[in-house]
């Protein structure tokens, strides 16, 4: 017999997650999941597998039958690894500060449960990662975005429009770079206004470092709050061993906090997802502590593919593209697409090309389309024919 309830308690999720945008990203890959004739340029994902020794940590530690709950914070090992690596790229960090979580996207949740309340106003730069977008609206924060400026030498900040829409009250910056669709970077004099504007109102800055080792100038690190504050600023930083590591599958990152928040972050991780899996974490302990080599060659492959594929995007009329100075992403302009997600469907429809849409990262990304060049020149090339021939 069917139940029946009073109109107000029909069966719908809470207004501020209705209210969410799906990932149309995820949308498109969905559609194309397991088909052989599709070339998968939409998701931000390397082409060549976890590297032996990595995997051979994470197979040891289930083989050892390290199979159990850990600590929600992470196992000490990792901890100390991750703590001598920020120390060694910025400035002096203390394991106490790390918190080990189940991805990278997990970490900037969490972070965000720990300092956003319903109402509060945070200001992003964008065009952003969807998933980084939607979480302060999740916890029903307000957003207001600071969206980049396209020309082509490159995505630039407009820096004064950024520090007026920082004004007190402001309660988070969520700031992405190297950023994830335009591959742009901030710069160290950039990061400077922006951290003492903050700390003169009392701002938090969450900082989305997830491919600071996808830099392509020299020396391969882009630049960072972590190198310019101290423990008692209000920064956070959010990091992941998907990209730089080849470890997307394995779901493992890390958060730096002033020591302050640890023990209130460590009961967070508990009723979100426990602790990260012992054996994922060795893992991570193999990749920080041997993974310079994979980080070096990776880095060095993707800036080729880079190289690669904006040269042959630029010999096509119809096309607008900018040199990325990071990531793994071109975020080109096609002359006359309004509607990036219709245009995508077609064209993995019709030529198996998978790329994603820049309306995908906000309304400042529509007309845009994502590439994402983690791939061989080969299969690079594969994909600028079939977008010609479709142009």
């Amino acid at each position: 017999m069917k139940p029946e309830y009073p109109p107000q308690f029909s069966l719908v999720a809470r207004a501020a997650v209705r209210a969410l945008t799906a990932s149309k990203i995820r949308e498109l890959y969905n559609d194309g999941l397991g088909n052989p004739n599709v070339l998968p340029f939409w998701v931000g994902e390397p082409d060549e597998p976890t590297p032996d020794f990595i995997r051979k940590a994470g197979t040891d530690s289930i083989a050892a039958g390290e199979l159990f709950y850990t600590h929600n914070l992470g196992i000490p090992p990792l901890r100390e690894a991750l703590a001598a690596y920020i120390s060694k790229l910025h400035r002096p960090v203390d394991s106490e500060q790390i918190a080990v979580t189940t991805a990278g996207v997990n970490a900037l949740m969490v972070a965000s449960q720990l300092l956003v309340d319903p109402g509060d106003r945070v200001v992003q730069v964008v065009p952003l990662w969807p998933n980084l977008q939607e979480i302060p609206k999740i916890l029903g924060a307000s957003v207001e975005t600071v969206p980049l400026e396209f020309s082509h030498s490159g995505w630039k900040l407009p820096l004064q429009k950024l520090l007026d829409a920082l004004k007190p009250g402001t309660r988070a910056l969520y700031l992405n770079s190297p950023n994830n669709p335009t591959g742009w970077t901030v710069s160290a004099s950039e990061l400077k206004a922006i951290l003492e504007h903050c700390r003169r109102h009392g701002i938090w800055i969450f900082a989305d470092d997830a491919y600071e080792r996808l830099y392509f100038a020299e020396p391969g690190i882009a630049p960072s709050f972590l190198d310019i504050s101290s423990e008692e600023d209000r920064l956070i930083s959010a990091n992941t061993f998907s990209k730089s590591w080849l470890m997307t599958g394995w779901r493992l990152g890390w958060l730096v906090v002033p020591p302050g928040l640890t023990a209130d972050l460590g009961k967070l991780i508990e009723y979100n997802t426990s602790c990260a899996p012992v054996f994922v974490q060795r893992a991570g302990i193999a990749a920080v502590k041997e993974g310079e080599p994979v980080i070096a060659r990776t880095r060095y492959r993707f800036r080729k593919a880079r190289d690669f594929l904006v040269t042959e995007l630029k010999k096509i009329p119809k096309i607008e593209v900018a040199l990325p100075s990071g990531t793994m992403y071109a975020f080109f302009r096609i002359e006359g697409v309004k509607d990036s997600l219709a245009f995508c469907k077609q064209l993995v429809r019709e030529t198996g090309l998978g790329l994603a849409p820049g309306s995908a990262f906000g309304p400042e990304g529509e007309g845009f389309v994502r590439w994402c060049f983690a791939a061989s020149e080969e299969k690079l090339a594969d994909g600028v024919a079939r977008l010609k021939k479709f142009l």
